[in-house]
């Protein structure tokens, strides 16, 4: 199922498509709640909404960036032609790979952007395991014309200012940081800190040399307490999102599960893409790929930590770091070759970063100072998953760069985006 969705799609890519012959300068915004645990999953449809202006990409219109766990697909109605693709991942579907999946039943908010249709399309969302099986599927129908798709970022826009403005979001793409546990009294620290945010990730290549092609825009959601939950030390606060550490009770892992929230703050300002910038000192952040990324914002990693989830929830790359004791040690069957560009499992190898090998790299790699090579050590697990270098700036926060394999992920993601 799996390989006969992503031919469908390289046919339908190959098909030229104008963005006006499909779509007006509108975001159709769909919210859906996944549910379900480890055996077995459901997607309902929650709401449609329509934001003014479109953000995203106007060429690729049919193809996905990358594989994923999560697909989303949009087709014309009345030709059954798909003019619209995107893939995804959720904190759900990381959820489902944990111990408490196993035994319990929850629930999760998941908000996606697509253009908004000139004629009544058909949408497909479709939810995979980790081993790449159909866990989830829904199809519903989407009428332009219908009175009932909300109608936001009209009026009551959060207040906002540009970090940095390089274009128009149809030349650029778009990065959203949004404050996090910031009271009114602190949003002058709260642009000081997104201001920080392009400037670090300038600081590391390939962005550095692709600067050019970023928007920034800070929006300053302004939060009733100061700081943010840490449960592992009973402390709650009301924020503008919820977030909490100890996501799946590992203790630095920084997210929220409301999503709509996030997306309603930002309803009315160009976004592809979203950062939240949490106001705490505790070290931590979580990244998902297509969905958003958490970062704290007053630790002393702030740099290399909001760099390294970002290159999570922008170009899909994988942790490259390892132990023996996770909680998501499901996550990579050491007989299905990982979807992340940066990780292998050796099942299909040559759909990675083979090419880029020097003939004669052995396989493992030992040498620490291959620049590309095959070292075990990967994906959360010490055996069968493998990296392409020693270190990277998607293991340690020592890395002083991303590894050649996640250079051109990134560079690739861009190019997909904006050329």
């Amino acid at each position: 199922m799996f390989i006969a969705v992503w031919l469908l799609l390289a046919a339908s890519a190959m098909q030229a498509q104008n963005f006006e012959d499909f779509f007006t300068d509108r975001t159709l915004r769909v919210d859906y709640v996944f549910t379900g645990n480890d055996h077995e999953q459901q997607i309902a449809l929650d709401e449609l909404s329509a934001y003014p202006g479109w953000a995203g990409r106007r060429k690729h219109l049919s193809e996905m960036p990358l594989e994923s766990h999560g697909q989303l697909v949009m087709r014309d109605k009345a030709t059954g032609r798909i003019i619209y693709a995107t893939s995804f991942s959720s904190l759900f579907q990381e959820w489902t790979a944990t111990d408490e999946a196993k035994e319990v039943t929850k629930s999760f908010e998941n908000c996606f952007q697509m253009p908004f249709p000139k004629e009544t399309a058909e949408v497909e969302i479709t939810l995979m395991n980790y081993r790449h099986e159909v866990m989830a599927k829904l199809k519903h129908t989407v009428d332009p014309s219908d009175i009932l798709i909300r109608q936001k970022g009209r009026e009551l826009v959060t207040p906002h200012k540009y970090t940095v403005k390089n274009g128009s979001p149809a030349e650029c793409i778009d990065i959203a940081i949004l404050a996090e546990g910031y009271r009114p009294e602190e949003m002058e620290l709260f642009y000081e800190d997104a201001a920080k945010v392009s400037e670090f990730l300038y600081s590391y290549e390939p962005f550095k040399s692709l600067q050019h092609k970023f928007n920034f825009v800070a929006v300053a959601t302004e939060s009733i307490d100061s700081g943010v939950s840490v449960p592992k030390r009973d402390e709650w606060k009301q924020t503008s999102f919820s977030s909490n550490y100890s996501t799946f009770y590992s203790d630095r892992y920084l997210t929220t599960s409301r999503l709509k929230s996030v997306h309603d703050a930002l309803a009315g300002i160009p976004y592809e893409h979203i950062i939240v910038l949490a106001n705490t000192e505790e070290y931590g952040g979580g990244g998902i790929y297509n969905s958003l990324m958490l970062t704290a914002a007053h630790h002393s990693t702030f740099r290399p930590v909001v760099v390294h989830e970002f290159g999570h929830s922008f170009a899909g790359l994988a942790d490259e770091y390892f132990y023996d004791d996770d909680v998501m040690s499901g996550s990579y069957p050491l007989d299905i070759e990982p979807w992340e560009p940066n990780i292998t499992t050796l099942v299909n190898f040559d759909s990675k970063w083979k090419d880029m090998l020097k003939k004669g790299t052995p396989i493992p790699t030992i040498n620490q100072d291959t620049p590309v090579g095959v070292f075990e050590g990967g994906g959360y697990s010490s055996r069968g998953v493998y990296r392409p270098a020693f270190d990277c700036r998607m293991r340690t926060n020592s890395s002083p760069e991303f590894c050649p394999v996640c250079d051109r992920a990134i560079r690739r993601i861009v190019d997909f985006y904006t050329e």
